[in-house]
């Protein structure tokens, strides 16, 4: 929960920076409320949770508890697996004008879909995530608000995680239910496996004819307002450790590690001594966080610096730094980083001591993000045919498969079946030029191509 709630921070800026502002809605939808959208209800039909009764009672005939037979409501309940529906049944309440548009809003919450085989952070019954809504006067600035807000989950991503993505657009096949165009970050794991790390729709005015949300434009006409929905999840925590960590344990990114660096106190048990570590300690402290930096002092007694050490290191900390008597009196404390197998370093408590810790942070962020890029980049290549695509997963080759493709739902779904290969997006970079696909046949058909996509096995 730390580490979600420094990406929380993050991200919650960005978020109110696009004019977005946050809500809260009911965690419990009405089952009338999913059935309006038919699209968006089957896509989620079979994940649902669904509240019957109201309140238990004693089985008075095997003892124990059960659903009280007299307290059946009236109308089933759907326990949140996203807000659409619930959000815009308001949304109709809220618009009227074009100068309610557009309108922007925000969700921190938890949602229930039904996993019966659970991955923790990549699939849970229940996770935390963020979901935006938003409303438009114009099918244009539905899908540019759409678009926009998929960078700043790729910035997200990228400029805090230290997880490079690739952004792009997800095939007709693997969109959201009920949306017109659905736009993905997809990064590659340390084993060469992809993660949808984050998804932003445009829903067209799907959600628009389901409730009935129209405004009145600038020339007394009535029109169907176009949207937007967008999310992520604590799965990004999921692709931050499958992207950095090690067999030592965890490594955090600096910009979401709860405690940036740890300082460990040695050589403890003569009073004076302790004294003047203390005070030392204290100075590199109010130093470190003078600069913004989050730091932790381990001073737990009945534990040996050693075990210490291992516990930090274990845990991510970026930066650790021990401190002992002859360390206070030569002005200095001992560094050792997470990553990077440089050793200790001696650094002087100088009046640029928080500078130089900020920098090294810094430094740390950058070197992780490098070495994220180096391996997507060593594990994208093109293939030209299946037969080659095959041969490279066979032999235990992930990575992101680069191919011509003609656009079709049942080659797509003979591909997934036969390989366990999906389409994980048609990379916006790939696909910009009018003329990507020009001359170019599908890998797998042998037609001409409509898209440059993105193959992969993907958890």
């Amino acid at each position: 929960m730390a580490v979600w709630d420094e990406l929380k921070d993050e991200l919650n800026r960005r978020i109110k920076d696009s004019g977005a502002q946050n809500a809260y809605f009911p965690l419990f939808i009405p089952m009338s409320f999913l059935s309006k959208e038919a699209e968006h209800v089957e896509g989620f039909a079979k994940e649902c949770a669904v509240v019957t009764h109201h309140r238990l009672t004693v089985d008075k005939a095997g003892g124990g508890l059960m659903a009280d037979p007299e307290a059946k409501l009236e109308e089933p309940l759907i326990v949140r697996p996203t807000s659409e529906t619930i959000i815009w049944d308001m949304f109709r309440k809220w618009i009227d004008s074009y100068r309610d548009l557009p309108l922007k809003i925000n969700q921190w919450a938890n949602v229930v879909r039904w996993e019966l085989r659970t991955r923790p952070f990549l699939r849970s019954a229940e996770f935390l995530w963020q979901e935006g809504h938003t409303a438009h006067a114009t099918k244009e600035d539905a899908d540019k608000c759409a678009r926009e807000m998929l960078e700043v989950y790729a910035e997200v991503a990228e400029g805090v995680l230290a997880v490079p993505v690739v952004k792009g657009e997800k095939s007709p096949t693997e969109r959201f239910a009920g949306a017109d165009a659905t736009y993905t970050i997809e990064a590659l794991m340390q084993n060469g496996w992809a993660l949808q790390s984050g998804t932003s729709h445009f829903l067209g005015q799907n959600f628009a004819k389901a409730f009935d949300v129209t405004f009145q434009t600038a020339d007394q006409k009535s029109e169907l307002v176009w949207a937007t929905s967008w999310g992520v999840s604590t799965r990004l925590l999921g692709a931050l450790v499958m992207t950095h960590s090690d067999d030592a344990g965890l490594v955090l990114p600096p910009k979401v590690a709860p405690a940036q660096i740890v300082i460990v106190p040695v050589g403890r048990g003569k009073p004076d001594n302790d004294a003047k570590v203390d005070a030392f300690v204290a100075r590199a402290v109010a130093a470190l966080r003078a600069e913004g930096i989050r730091v932790k002092v381990d001073d737990r007694d009945k534990m040996k610096p050693g075990p210490k050490f291992y516990e930090w290191e274990r845990k991510g900390v970026p930066l650790r730094l021990e401190v002992g008597p002859r360390d206070v009196d030569s002005n200095k404390m001992v560094m050792a980083k997470r990553i990077g197998g440089e050793g200790k370093t001696d650094v002087e408590m100088s009046e640029g001591f928080g500078a130089e810790m900020r920098a090294q942070l810094d430094a740390l962020q950058a070197a992780m993000l490098q070495a994220a890029r180096e391996r997507l980049e060593a594990k994208t290549v093109e293939v030209s045919s299946y037969a080659e695509l095959t041969a490279a997963l066979e032999a235990g080759e992930g990575g992101f498969f680069v191919a011509p493709w003609k656009d079709d739902a049942e080659n797509e779904d003979k591909i997934k079946d036969d390989c366990k290969a999906t389409i994980r997006c048609f990379p916006w970079h790939l696909n910009a030029s009018p003329d990507a696909v020009k001359g170019k046949k599908c890998f797998y058909s042998g037609d001409d191509a409509t898209h440059m996509a993105i193959f992969a096995r993907a958890f």
